[in-house]
């Protein structure tokens, strides 16, 4: 005696569901991985190297400020006065805090002293923390 085995309808169809969450899932994570053009890091500043400069690995909501090989100060890519970053940084440490940090990028080039005062104006508005940024390499 032969045995029939009753075929569903539903095993015939492919249910697109699982398909089209893969793909959601897929760009997600592409739009979280891909890097995008920071407005901070237009200039072309050659950073000085250290030995110990360690690459980051998440990008933490900081405030970058630029010093060129002139010494001129630079906040969101516009040059920018002393007077003018410090109203800046009160309104930052206002609205954050606690969490407020401040990346310095100088050009190796540059004098130490707008680097300084840029330091000092990070002192007087209170930011939690600030640093100068390099990149890995031998020392020249």
């Amino acid at each position: 005696m032969a045995v029939k085995i009753k075929k569903s309808s539903a095993a015939g169809t492919l249910s697109l569901t699982p398909l089209i969450d893969v793909v959601f899932l897929l760009l997600i994570f592409f739009l979280v991985t891909s890097e995008f053009e920071d407005e901070e890091r237009r200039l072309d500043i050659v950073l000085p190297t250290a030995t110990s400069a360690t690459p980051m690995i998440s990008r933490p909501r900081e405030i970058i400020i630029d010093v060129d090989s002139s010494g001129q100060v630079f906040m969101r890519g516009e040059p920018t006065d002393l007077v003018t970053l410090e109203q800046l940084l009160v309104k930052a440490v206002a609205d954050n805090p606690a969490d407020q940090s401040v990346v310095i990028r100088a050009d190796r080039e540059a004098s130490f002293q707008p680097v300084v005062s840029v330091m000092d104006v990070c002192n007087s508005t209170g930011v939690a923390e600030y640093s100068v940024t390099t990149r890995e390499g031998p020392a020249e």
